[in-house]
């Protein structure tokens, strides 16, 4: 039984760390609205290339936005704050979650107290930067730079790197996730509702594990090394003669196994039959591996170590992620009744049994303020006219 079919949220939504969230909870059947100003909409709309010719529905923004409804709502008048109180008690909202700045929750209407005051069991998230008391502006690289992980990320006499992909966003995305999960279940079981503000900033210094642990109680110095694991060897990429592979030998019954095949027979040393004393040389140990590997095709190594059970992958490009069988039969489609255009889409982290059901199909990214007649006059009841009326007026 899909249990999240009859839950609604209301989201305040830009960006990515926000669209995220809600695109993970409409691939669990959520009916997700994502709430827009009627002028400035979200920006990501207007980023990448415009391939339907359309205004506001550019390609970045078509990536993390299918399965939802758009609705316009202007929170700075007062009208649009009595739609949005309706908007919660008609449609039984059951999470309300948005990433604008602190300073903006009280003044446009949208802060926990209001709207627990208009439905008493909501969850309310607000996602931010820093946390709920700093007001500074936040994007995917400056948390990345102010959290460590550009330090860490690139090679090691090389300048800090940004990520391939908005870790700092995405990761916040699926910790706030696990919150709402949680808090459903505290509404469950207590019929209560929560408040959860969520940092970014916390988020991707919580991905610092080991290396938070070792800087501050052993003062080790931690920072970027390139391809090369810093603690197990021989963990790195590797040239061979048609192309690179990344090989991970993660434990000394690995190397072992390793070392016991015909072309690596050469570094079966006593020196290296323990991880410490292979990390200790890992620059001739790892330029021994590549004079050995530049002698044989990516394939036949992979061969090899297949057999043997180690792990080691050719380096995909993302052409090549999508034609991999354990992926290609994940991926998502959302096609337009309009255009005909079929968006195909990174496949979900599980198949939930909404998208299993849906045959792992979801509805067209939504068009700006798309749905407005839909909410406001079929489901709120105001007509035609009226909602004529608030668009003269900028309140949608």
């Amino acid at each position: 039984m899909e249990i999240f079919g009859d839950m609604t949220i209301l989201s305040l939504e830009q960006a990515t760390t926000l669209p995220y969230l809600t695109y993970r909870l409409a691939q669990d059947g959520m009916n997700v609205i994502r709430v827009e100003h009627p002028i400035y909409g979200d920006p990501n709309r207007m980023i990448g290339e415009n391939y339907l010719k359309e205004e506001r529905m550019n390609a970045y923004y078509l990536c993390i936005n299918a399965g939802k409804k758009a609705i316009t709502l202007n929170l700075a008048e007062e009208k649009g704050k009595g739609l949005l109180k309706e908007l919660i008690t008609k449609l039984k909202v059951d999470i309300f979650a948005t990433n604008q700045l602190p300073r903006n929750y009280a003044k446009l209407g949208v802060d926990y107290e209001t709207l627990k005051g208009i439905k008493t069991d909501i969850i309310w998230l607000g996602m931010t930067g820093f946390g709920p008391d700093s007001n500074e502006a936040a994007y995917e690289p400056i948390l990345e730079a102010r959290s460590g992980l550009m330090d860490l990320t690139g090679e090691a006499d090389g300048n800090p790197q940004s990520l391939g992909i908005p870790l700092a966003d995405m990761g916040t995305s699926e910790h706030a996730y696990g919150l709402l999960m949680k808090a459903l279940l505290k509404r469950e079981k207590a019929g209560q509702g929560s408040r959860i503000d969520i940092s970014m900033l916390e988020s991707a210094t919580s991905w610092l594990t080991v290396p938070i642990t070792l800087t501050a109680t052993f003062n080790q110095k931690i920072t970027r090394h390139g391809n090369t694991h810093e603690f197990f060897a021989p963990v790195s990429v590797f040239k061979t003669n048609n192309g690179y592979v990344y090989m991970a030998v993660g434990n000394d019954r690995q190397w072992k196994a390793m070392v016991n095949c015909a072309i690596f027979q050469s570094l079966d040393k006593p020196e290296y039959e323990k991880n410490a004393g292979r990390i200790q040389d890992v620059v001739n140990l790892n330029q021994s591996i590549s004079e050995i590997v530049s002698t044989v095709t990516s394939e036949e190594l992979i061969e090899l170590f297949n057999q043997i059970g180690l792990p080691i992958s050719t380096i995909h490009s993302i052409p090549e992620v999508l034609e991999d069988p354990l992926i290609k039969r994940r991926l998502l489609k959302s096609k337009d009744s309009q255009s005909g255009l079929e968006l195909t889409l990174a496949p979900p982290p599980f198949v939930t049994e909404f998208m299993h059901n849906s045959k792992n199909t979801l509805p067209f990214p939504p068009r700006f303020g798309e749905h407005n007649s839909e909410i406001y006059t079929t489901m709120l009841g105001y007509p035609d006219s009226e909602l004529a009326t608030f668009k003269e007026k900028g309140i949608i």
